[in-house]
């Protein structure tokens, strides 16, 4: 790679700036291994799984690499039950159960995903990554201290200026800024305003201008041109999800990597339809009649649980309508590549430069 500020790799001891999202329930070991082998940051997403099936997976990366790890946590709030959404929810959702053929099952909307909490701060006293990287915001004070005291590097995604300043005050190491291009879910946890999200190229300047810790850029970077502007930009690494759906190592269904693959920009849009929290998605059928911003949903995450009947009695026979297809606006650009080999190709100047 070209000359490029290297605050990044310093800080996190890799050797490329080149960091691959955690991306709940598609990254896999075997693809953060990939890219701690090939010079990378891989993240692992841990916020859903139980402390004996994160030690497990933690366990089998350390096995296989001794290189710096990313493990990754979501901060949302616990949310508050409220009956009368939940019913509103469950009745949209009816004439599509009736299709089907299914009964809903109101005992669903208990489903969690839990927020980041004592217990989690307690695996990592015992597994102690290098880098703890948190979404929608940062844990409490007294949590936050219990992972710095365990050694790790902080890190946290700012969707605006103002969020970034927020995070730095608070003591992140590196601030991820999130633009609007970015798949998945938004990083918001100040304002909920998804008409004033800001995207990649506007936002990394300011955020870069604004705070002193490095800044990595996310957000419809797919390609080297991609990175290679970020670096542009004043970012000192980025960080890549869409490209890694297509990388053997991923656990993704043919049936998403193909509708992915084939997604346009402006087939692509942020939405609030399947957990509650906007997030952005290539468009399906039920964005398209209840979203893409439905309101009165019920709070992040209990929105999710009844759709996931849904999606399982239709999947299996190539529908989409019911599938959340994370993804971001570049997905066209991402080659089809192991993810040791993306990470090597991503690290590359392209052939213009």
């Amino acid at each position: 790679m070209n000359a490029y500020n290297r605050s990044i790799t310093e800080l996190f001891g890799i050797e490329v700036p080149i960091i691959q999202a955690p991306m709940l329930g598609v990254v896999t070991a075997s693809m953060v291994v990939g890219v701690a082998e090939a010079g990378g940051l891989g993240s692992l997403p841990l916020t859903n799984l139980s402390r004996q099936a994160a030690r497990v997976m933690f366990s089998e990366i350390r096995q296989r690499t001794s290189k710096p790890v990313n493990v990754n946590f979501l901060c949302h709030e616990s949310p508050e039950r409220n009956p009368a959404s939940e019913d509103a929810w469950i009745g949209s959702l009816m004439p599509y159960y009736a299709e089907l053929g299914l009964a809903s099952d109101q005992s669903l909307l208990g489903t969690l995903v839990p927020t980041f909490g004592t217990a989690h701060c307690d695996l990592l006293d015992e597994i102690r990554p290098e880098v703890v990287s948190f979404h929608f915001g940062l844990p409490l004070k007294h949590l936050l201290e219990r992972v710095r005291r365990t050694g790790a590097k902080i890190v946290s995604s700012a969707t605006t200026v103002e969020e970034a300043e927020w995070l730095e005050e608070a003591g992140c190491d590196a601030i991820i800024a999130q633009g609007l291009e970015a798949g998945g879910h938004r990083g918001t946890f100040l304002h909920d305003k998804v008409d004033a999200q800001v995207g990649t190229m506007a936002l990394v300047p300011q955020i870069v201008d604004a705070v002193k810790v490095p800044v990595i850029a996310a957000g419809g970077i797919a390609d080297q041109r991609g990175v290679a502007a970020a670096f542009a930009l004043g970012a000192s690494a980025v960080q890549v999800g869409t490209a890694f759906l297509f990388c053997e190592e991923a656990n993704v269904s043919p049936l998403y990597r193909q509708a992915v693959r084939a997604a346009r920009p402006e087939q692509t849009l942020v939405t609030n339809v399947f957990t509650g929290r906007p997030a952005r998605v290539r468009e399906t059928r039920i964005v398209r009649e209840l979203g893409p911003m439905a309101k009165n949903l019920p709070a992040f995450p209990l929105a999710a649980a009844p759709l996931a009947p849904l999606r399982a009695a239709s999947e299996p026979h190539g529908c989409t309508d019911f599938i959340p297809l994370w993804c971001g606006q570049a997905a066209c650009l991402s080659p089809e590549l192991s993810a040791a080999e993306l990470t090597r190709w991503l690290s590359r100047p392209p052939a213009a430069l």
